[in-house]
């Protein structure tokens, strides 16, 4: 059953507020992440329609929330398979990077840079699963992208399989993808000649020191 209300209070720099129900009672918390509808910020005085749920620790809180006019979104059924086969590509990634040590003479660095970084982009995605689940401050979606960037992307596909975070939004899923490509050719380039020199340069002083 759906309620509807008008937003009372509303701290738009912590996403979260409280709705007066037209049907009298007390105020029910809402935050951002109930309202299909990012284009639009709630506001104080904006009447909304919504439903009822209980949180972790057993309060009430509002969830699917719409403005006027607009529908309530269906949930998307879930592709079963396909973060399996993203977590897969991770590991497969993994033994490329091992076996290019045997076959060429990349710097078994490279491994170990991989393997660190993916290890904190898990950490990384698992504090914001957590920080989600208990509306405290987010790590920023641009943070979660440098990371994939520079090397973490592993331990992201991952994360996403294992705790069920960052595998849907779409826009996210995009640019998640264009690091993910914009890395493996910056691997690929480091098998040429002059990526070998460049990371030769990057590496040399760090290895002899």
């Amino acid at each position: 059953m759906r309620s509807k209300g008008k937003i009372a209070k509303w701290n738009d720099d912590k996403g979260f507020g409280f709705i007066a129900p037209f049907d009298g009672g007390q105020q029910v918390f809402i935050h951002v992440k109930a309202f299909g509808n990012r284009d639009r910020r709630p506001e104080v005085g904006d009447v909304v329609t919504y439903a009822l749920a209980k949180d972790k620790q057993g309060r009430t809180r509002a969830t699917e929330a719409t403005f006027p006019g607009e529908k309530l979104a269906a949930k998307p059924a879930r592709k079963k398979g396909n973060g399996k086969v993203s977590a897969a590509l991770a590991w497969i990634f993994f033994a490329v990077v091992g076996t290019s040590m045997f076959v060429t003479d990349l710097s078994p660095m490279i491994l170990v840079a991989y393997l660190v970084l993916s290890l904190l982009t898990f950490i990384a995605y698992a504090f914001d699963k957590w920080a989600a689940l208990h509306d405290r401050w987010r790590t920023q979606e641009s943070t979660l992208h440098l990371l994939a960037l520079v090397g973490g992307w592993p331990g992201a596909l991952i994360a996403q399989q294992v705790l069920r975070h960052k595998s849907q939004k779409e826009s996210f899923r995009v640019v998640f993808w264009a690091t993910v490509l914009i890395n493996c050719a910056v691997f690929a380039w480091i098998h040429t000649e002059p990526g070998r020199a460049q990371l030769q340069q990057v590496l040399g002083p760090l290895l002899s020191g």
